[in-house]
């Protein structure tokens, strides 16, 4: 179980993590949420229903880890246009389109990362050190929304792009100073890896 997700039965995924591991991943998603930042308005609203019927940002962040969370839906690679009316028109369409989807997104990915750090915040309120984390199957999902974000968060850092990239990374030498991001990187893939294989049926 060291490194890697297995299959609880029922359901569920469980890792064995260490008390360095766990750190890491949890310095991590607070990161992640520390750039997602708060909800519509800031602070959580008294108004639920003005929270449904807030509208988005209709432009692009212009932080590059941001624009790979939340890319537009109508432009990007493969995603050409062939004329520059064309354009306009995949500017407004991605403009409306995140408008009126970006916040649920934005709250999502905030709620996979608190599941992620409480659920390493008990582990450590054991006091054991290092711990086998369990995750109920709704729990595995969050947790799998969430590494997946960290790695586009980490990837964009580190101009990953395409699988070429990712080899490349392999080929670092040890004094590269991104090598340390270059190891949490590959770590957290191939936990994503393995938790997508509990899920799988």
């Amino acid at each position: 179980m060291p490194g890697h997700f297995e299959p609880l039965p029922g359901g569920g995924a469980a890792v064995a993590l260490d008390e360095v591991e766990i750190s890491i991943i949890r310095s991590l998603a607070v990161q992640l949420l520390e750039l997602i930042g708060p909800g519509p308005g800031g602070e959580a609203s008294d108004d639920p229903l003005a929270e449904l019927f807030a509208e988005g940002p209709s432009e692009p962040p212009t932080d590059p880890v941001l624009k790979r969370l939340f890319p537009d839906a109508y432009s990007g690679p493969g995603v050409e246009a062939t004329s520059p009316e064309q354009a306009e028109q995949q500017r407004a369409y991605s403009s409306e389109f995140r408008r009126f989807t970006e916040n649920d997104l934005r709250a999502g990915k905030r709620d996979n990362a608190l599941v992620v750090i409480r659920s390493l915040d008990s582990l450590a309120a054991d006091g054991k050190g290092g711990a086998v984390l369990k995750l109920a199957p709704e729990e595995s999902k969050q947790w799998l929304g969430s590494l997946n974000d960290l790695r586009l968060a980490i990837g964009s850092r580190l101009d990953v792009v395409d699988e070429e990239d990712t080899d490349l990374l392999y080929r670092l030498p040890d004094d590269d100073p991104r090598k340390p991001m270059v190891m949490a990187y590959l770590w957290l893939g191939g936990l994503q890896e393995t938790l997508v294989e509990t899920l799988m049926p």
